[in-house]
């Protein structure tokens, strides 16, 4: 891939004037501004610059390689070799900091799991979904939060809709919106048949303040008592929140002890479910002018199966079968999915900058 100059300059430009409005500036708003740009381009910068220090040893090398000292030239051969494989590397590394990338990539996020297709043995499978995605959060280190739950009534969830906080984390959880398919015989089958049942999921950016405003004019907020198992732990007051945007008919609600808290949960599930719509419009105009992205949210087609009879896990985005669901299932091997997914989504981008180059 051959990087343009141009742009190259035009980054490292930018960069250096961001520096030095940094050091000069007063007022507080623009050096918190600045100051997210300066980080943002300061990985871009290093790698640039990287690559200008690797390009220029490689024509110190090849001039070394042609001169009539022959020990030196040997040396130079072999740095050349190195640096030429090398070089390509570090090219595919700039170009992929300078390719198009989701402004949410480095975003919290709000995880929608909900039974589908199947009863109880989808309710089930949410719940195994669920515990996926607690348990993969939890080796990355991220903080898993519960703001709503419906249980079904074998087990599981037929809704269960959490926040994922942490750095990075809707950059990789965005991969998995779309519908989960699992195939094996369910524990209340007698004759051993295979089952077919689906739950989906949602990843949606949670997003900060800034990013989206909810006037409270458009807000129509219920209290109610929340429902119980009954005895002592029963709710006895209207704790429980429903919140609609009416604008949009949005409804989301929360039903912990308290009303505060549920209020704040509510609050930030109907921000986030508000930009999701934001980024919604955006995809589908973008889709009229180039190919939508792998993982793009587009939750009607199914993305994924669980097939336990032969332990085979198969996403159909990318034609990518593996045979370790157990680990799949556990959390623990779910990168080998998500990074293959994030290289494909990669190349797509890479062929995105290069198409805008030419």
């Amino acid at each position: 891939m051959q990087l343009p100059q141009a742009k190259l300059d035009q980054v490292l430009d930018r960069f250096h004037e961001v520096e030095a409005r940094m050091s000069a500036a007063s007022d507080g708003a623009e050096i918190v501004k600045l100051g997210k740009e300066y980080a943002e381009l300061k990985p871009v910068a290093e790698a640039v610059e990287g690559l200008a220090r690797a390009r220029a040893e490689l024509r110190d090398a090849e001039e070394l390689a042609n001169s009539g000292d022959m020990d030196l030239a040997a040396m130079a051969r072999e740095e050349l070799a190195e640096l030429s494989t090398r070089l390509p590397d570090q090219e595919r590394a700039v170009a992929l900091l300078l390719a198009p990338k989701d402004k949410d990539e480095n975003a919290s996020a709000i995880l929608e799991v909900r039974a589908g297709t199947g009863g109880d043995e989808a309710a089930l499978f949410a719940g195994d979904l669920f515990r996926m995605y607690q348990r993969y959060a939890q080796l990355h280190g991220w903080r898993v939060e519960v703001e709503e739950a419906s249980e079904g009534e074998m087990g599981g969830y037929k809704e269960i809709i959490a926040s994922v906080t942490g750095d990075g984390v809707f950059g990789r959880l965005k991969f998995e919106s779309g519908v989960h398919r699992v195939q094996r015989v369910p524990a209340t089958e007698a004759q051993g048949r295979i089952h077919t049942s689906a739950a989906t999921v949602a990843v949606l950016p949670e997003p900060e303040d800034v990013d989206i405003q909810i006037n409270e004019s458009d807000l129509r907020i219920d209290t109610y008592r929340s429902s119980g198992a009954g005895g002592q732990h029963v709710n006895k007051t209207d704790s429980a929140v429903r919140i609609t945007h009416i604008p949009t008919g949005v409804v989301v609600t929360s039903s912990e002890k308290s009303q505060h808290e549920n209020r704040r949960k509510a609050m930030k599930v109907l921000q986030a479910r508000l930009y999701d719509m934001q980024r919604t419009a955006l995809d589908t105009a973008r889709a009229e002018s180039r190919k939508e992205q792998v993982g793009s949210g587009d939750r009607s087609e199914r993305i994924r199966t669980y097939n336990w009879p032969q332990g085979r896990v198969s996403d159909h985005r990318i034609n990518l079968t593996l045979y370790n669901l157990p680990k799949i299932v556990e959390g623990d091997a779910l990168d080998d999915i998500i990074d293959a997914l994030i290289t494909d989504d990669q190349a797509a981008r890479l062929a995105q900058l290069e198409e805008g180059w030419s």
